[in-house]
């Protein structure tokens, strides 16, 4: 107890110093993974800075069978009550609330997690992951143990650790995508032209076939006829991340998927990815990272 009340100091502390909130990683549960997943009771006693606000870089989904309280998401509050799923999206500011007697899991993950092994823009394809920045899904009993059954095999698969355990939990966690995909209803609203969203989606689908060739911000703000402060504009205040930290991503995510699934020296794939010397694309692996291609490559084959 001593520890938490410690902890929730520090972050008062901390936020009374900078008017930037505190932005949280997986790190936070789990120093070593981009994957995470508990069971939710006791959560704000384990990590009692979640009753703060803060910033996620990660998907967060709560599995909840019985549960009080509130979220807040952004300016909005969103009450916790029976059985329902709520997915916090990256990037919005949240703080929750939840009894200490409530029952469920919960569930963490980087985007890169999911696709490693799937097309990054498949997990822009599930409607509800398209809202701004919170979903909720009622429930019935059915459908309840429905998805206890896929997210308890999920906690016993990750507490496992066993030979090719993350390929396991992706392809549960796209299994769990998809059950909440057909329980999903939208709010039915007006399909509205965005010139904002398309342009963000455009410069998106310009990284996916250009990367390779073209690095900076300004080749694609050429591509999409606007000038590069603005697409770093426009990507800032919609993702929360910059035109380059985008075209970075996406360099790094293929980057992974070569040392993963293929046999390529560093040197062969820092040629493929458009890298004059192996050396650039070691420095910026790293940089992203942590890890050098080598010691990356080395941690997938010891999962």
């Amino acid at each position: 107890m001593y520890r938490n009340e410690e902890l929730i100091k520090t972050w008062k502390k901390k936020m009374k110093q900078t008017s930037r909130l505190p932005v949280c990683n997986i790190g936070m549960f789990d120093s070593s993974s981009d994957f995470w997943i508990d069971s939710i009771e006791g959560l704000l006693k384990k990590y009692p800075l979640l009753e703060f606000a803060h910033i996620n870089t990660f998907y967060m989904i709560l599995v909840l069978e019985k549960a009080n309280g509130e979220i807040t998401i952004d300016n909005e509050k969103l009450c916790i009550d029976n059985s329902q799923v709520i997915i916090i999206k990256p990037n919005c500011i949240n703080k929750i609330f939840i009894n200490t007697e409530a029952k469920g899991k919960i569930i963490c993950f980087n985007e890169d997690f999911f696709s490693l092994r799937y097309n990054n823009n498949v997990l822009h394809q599930f409607p509800y992951l398209n809202e701004e920045f919170w979903i909720s899904i009622r429930l019935s009993t059915v459908y309840l143990k429905k998805i206890e059954l896929i997210v308890s095999s999920m906690l016993d698969e990750h507490a496992s650790k066993k030979k090719a355990f993350k390929k396991v939990l992706r392809s549960y966690l796209n299994v769990l995508l998809v059950s909440f995909d057909r329980l999903y209803v939208p709010v039915k609203t007006e399909n509205l032209y965005n010139p904002v969203k398309d342009k963000i989606q455009r410069f998106q689908k310009l990284i996916e076939s250009n990367f390779k060739t073209h690095k900076l911000p300004s080749d694609y703000a050429e591509m999409l006829n606007i000038s590069t402060n603005y697409l770093n504009k426009i990507c800032k205040n919609s993702i929360g991340q910059t035109s380059g930290s985008l075209i970075q991503r996406q360099i790094i995510l293929e980057a992974q998927r070569l040392l993963k699934y293929t046999n390529s020296s560093v040197n062969e794939i820092a040629l493929e990815l458009g890298f004059d010397h192996p050396s650039y694309f070691i420095t910026s692996f790293k940089k992203t990272t942590n890890q050098t291609p080598e010691q990356y490559r080395k941690s997938i084959f010891e999962e």
